[in-house]
């Protein structure tokens, strides 16, 4: 892989990064007459649940689904610059534009019952591929393996920035999911906070640990690779499986077989595994219902500088659609008290995936 890091016409960062090293430079110039790049994004804590609230006004007016002839996250061609000045590329990372968390968040820090603080953090936007018109499930083994890479850049690179306690590598796919940008890509962002989710695992795992001597993820990977009932998939260092707990109706969990508390601390080995692996968990996902599913993939790390010694970092694939036409409404039970009510059980869903056609020759 070859990595170069270029600036935008506002200042803000972006990564080329290449599959081959011996690819030619990046040197496009971005054309564009753009602002510098600010924002006022706020962080808040709810004194009622302990749990920090982003406030980001200025999103309002991010881009909101352009025709494809209008992408900025396409390759910049004669007469239409976009977010990526180069003709053609492999995977890009850069900064975004329209950002939730900020190394450039500005304001007063304000203690008191509701305390309030500039949104210092950061957000990335990862393009996977120059082709406005594929999938991440299309791509191949070897560049998903520099997403990988790039993630994992990205990871260490926004964990050592003032601020960030935690990093989260994501996908969103699917108007279901409510995507803005339909050009395939995912982001990353640099919490000024350990989230509401990570801090409860984290404490679960301390405690199963203080109980039992062991790993809870370690036990449950073990327990899912006995039984077989919910694996979909299982490689030398991976295994793809349905969670016996799933809040989804599709819901997946990709885990590596050794406790690494985030993506660089993978090897190499564990790298190209995990790109051979999931191509295969995306290429059933689409083949459940013969389109392509809604998505979110959300990747679990470890914080930058607490419970890296308990977390044990996977994928969660998941989507709202509950049948080829039906999605699954966060409701009353969900969204009031988030208490879970699935209305697909993991053993069906694990059956139907295994036996699902398997799209993109997968």
């Amino acid at each position: 892989m070859r990595r170069t890091v270029r600036n935008l016409a506002d200042g803000r960062e972006i990564l080329y990064f290449d599959d081959r090293p011996d690819a030619p430079g990046r040197t496009a110039v971005d054309t564009r007459d753009l602002p510098r790049n600010e924002t006022a994004s706020q962080i808040r804590r709810d004194p009622l649940t302990g749990e920090w609230v982003a406030l980001a006004a200025h999103r309002q007016t991010r881009t909101y689904k352009p025709p494809a002839g209008l992408c900025p996250l396409c390759p910049s061609a004669p007469g239409k610059p976009t977010e990526v000045p180069e003709s053609s590329y492999d995977v890009v990372v850069f900064e975004n534009r329209f950002p939730s968390f900020s190394q450039h968040a500005t304001g007063p820090v304000q203690p008191g019952l509701v305390p309030v603080g500039p949104g210092l953090g950061r957000c990335e936007v990862v393009c996977f591929t120059d082709r406005h018109t594929t999938s991440f499930g299309e791509l191949p083994p070897s560049r998903v393996r520099t997403v990988v890479d790039a993630l994992a850049d990205r990871t260490a690179a926004l964990g050592a920035l003032p601020g960030v306690q935690q990093v989260f590598p994501f996908e969103n796919r699917g108007d279901e999911i409510g995507v803005t940008l339909s050009h395939p890509h995912g982001q990353v962002y640099g919490y000024p906070f350990v989230t509401p989710r990570t801090a409860l695992m984290l404490s679960t795992a301390e405690a199963y640990l203080a109980q039992h001597g062991r790993p809870v993820m370690g036990d449950v990977v073990e327990m899912e690779r006995s039984a077989g009932t919910r694996v979909l998939f299982e490689s030398e260092h991976w295994t793809a499986f349905v969670p016996a707990a799933a809040r989804w109706p599709v819901e997946v969990h990709v885990v590596p077989h050794r406790q690494v508390p985030d993506l660089p601390a993978l090897t190499e080995e564990e790298r190209d595994d995990f790109a051979e692996l999931y191509l295969r968990v995306l290429g059933r996902l689409d083949g459940l219902y013969d389109r392509q599913l809604p998505y979110i993939a959300a990747w679990h790390q470890a914080p930058v500088s607490t419970g890296r010694d308990l977390a044990w970092l996977h994928l969660e694939v998941f989507s709202v659609l509950r049948t080829a036409d039906k999605l699954k409404y966060l409701a009353g039970s969900e969204s009031g008290m988030a208490v879970w009510i699935n209305d697909v059980t993991p053993e069906d869903l694990a059956a139907r995936l295994r036996a699902a056609p398997a799209r993109y020759g997968r």
